[in-house]
C-alpha cells in the first residue's frame, strides 16, 4: 500500500472538556498519512485516480473548526471517517496534536494517534 502523508494542518477548535476550552478555544494540530493504491494515477498521470489532498486538507480543518468534543480521540476519529469516505483511500492513521493541552506541568505536546481501515 502506498502512502499520502498531510503533516502540520492547523486550525482552531472547541474541543476539551473544560468549560475555558469550549469558550476560548485552541490550536489543533492534525498529521494524517493516507494509505492507497497510487500505481493506476501514475500510470496516467491523472489526478481522478488518486486521492485529492488539498481537499482533504480541507475538509479535516472543516472537522477540527466543526462541531466540538470533549475528547481528541472523538475528533480523530470523525477525521479518519472523513478521509476514509474517498474513494481509494483505504486506510488512514491520524494523529491530533493538542500543543496547549491544559496540563499543570511543563511538556511539548499531546497527541492521539488511530489507524483505521474500510475492512
Amino acid at each position: 500500500m502506498d502512502r499520502v502523508a498531510l503533516r502540520g494542518l492547523r486550525a482552531r477548535g472547541h474541543h476539551g472538556v473544560f468549560a475555558r476550552e469550549r469558550e476560548e478555544g485552541q490550536t489543533f494540530v492534525v498529521d494524517l498519512v493516507l494509505g492507497l493504491d497510487t500505481r493506476p494515477a501514475a500510470a496516467d498521470d491523472d489526478l481522478a485516480k488518486t486521492v485529492h489532498y488539498g481537499i482533504v486538507a480541507e475538509e479535516v480543518v472543516a472537522v477540527v473548526e466543526g462541531e466540538p468534543v470533549d475528547l481528541i480521540e472523538t475528533l480523530a476519529e470523525r477525521i479518519a471517517q472523513t478521509c476514509l469516505k474517498h474513494e481509494g483511500v483505504d486506510e488512514v492513521e491520524v494523529c491530533v496534536h493538542k500543543p496547549d493541552a491544559p496540563i499543570t506541568v511543563p511538556f511539548d505536546d499531546v497527541t492521539v494517534t488511530i489507524t483505521r481501515s474500510r475492512v
